[in-house]
């Protein structure tokens, strides 16, 4: 697991073999003090005896989006139309803030990236009145519909924890009005939306085909993220046998989003 250092003020040099090192993530802070994330091939000891400074202080890192991104702290994105920042940012317009909080949608990985991206353009050119997300984790899907303009807005999620992060991350945006949160699944649900989101697993997603095509209305689209390109074969064929067709594939850093299309 990858571990926080934290050096005294070291100069450029330094921060240049910390980078070579293969850190995560590097600050450098006003008085010139640095903290870096390592990951755990590289050993304290190692680290001590390439950058020739003492004292270095080391404690856990904090892992986001599941263990899966690691960061020192939450920083602006700007991923298509939506820029998200940090909850103690004053937020600029169609911004998102959002608290730092284990549920999974930073906007930092790749799946959620990718679905941000579709969001943004399926909103321009559809203007859809809703949107069903599925797996919403902390809500920065459906959050980012209701900022570029979609009026309402369905977030599930089994995670109770997920759901008070979501809901939480609504108060802040000023959005609880128009966004709903349930726990649950699709199947849970029985109104259909134009356009439907779930960024989860490869898994859950060829399990949930039957109950995800339900909830999307005549000539609707779905949007599929969360899966490795090596999988995504098998996520497509689950989805046309229910009765959709790929019409969009975007990928990054090994993985993939599909946008299906209802047949009916």
């Amino acid at each position: 697991m990858p571990y926080r250092v934290d050096l005294p003020a070291s100069g450029d040099e330094t921060l240049d073999r910390l980078i070579e090192l293969g850190a995560l993530d590097v600050e450098t802070s006003a008085d010139g003090a640095i903290a870096a994330l390592m990951p755990d091939a590289v050993i304290p000891g190692q680290l001590t005896h390439a950058v020739g400074v003492d004292p270095i202080a080391i404690s856990p890192a904090v892992a986001r989006d599941a263990g899966s991104v690691w960061v020192l702290r939450p920083r602006p994105i700007q991923i298509g139309r939506v820029r998200i920042v940090p909850a103690d940012m004053t937020p600029a317009p169609q911004s998102l803030r959002l608290i730092d909080a284990p549920a999974f949608g930073t906007g930092l990985h790749p799946t959620t990236a990718l679905c941000l991206e579709i969001l943004g353009d399926a909103v321009e050119r559809e203007g859809p009145e809703s949107i069903l997300d599925v797996g919403t984790g902390s809500g920065v899907l459906a959050l980012a519909a209701l900022t570029l303009g979609v009026p309402r807005a369905v977030g599930l999620d089994v995670d109770d924890e997920a759901l008070h992060v979501a809901a939480e991350n609504a108060r802040i945006n000023g959005l609880t009005d128009r966004l709903q949160l349930a726990h649950g699944g699709p199947e849970t649900v029985t109104a259909m939306w134009p356009l439907v989101l779930a960024n989860v697993l490869a898994a859950p997603l060829i399990e949930m085909a039957p109950s995800l095509a339900r909830r999307v209305a005549r000539q609707g689209r779905l949007v599929l993220s969360g899966i490795p390109r090596s999988v995504e074969p098998e996520v497509e064929r689950a989805y046309r046998r229910v009765g959709m067709h790929r019409v969009h594939a975007a990928s990054r850093a090994g993985w993939v989003a599909l946008v299906m299309q209802a047949s009916w």
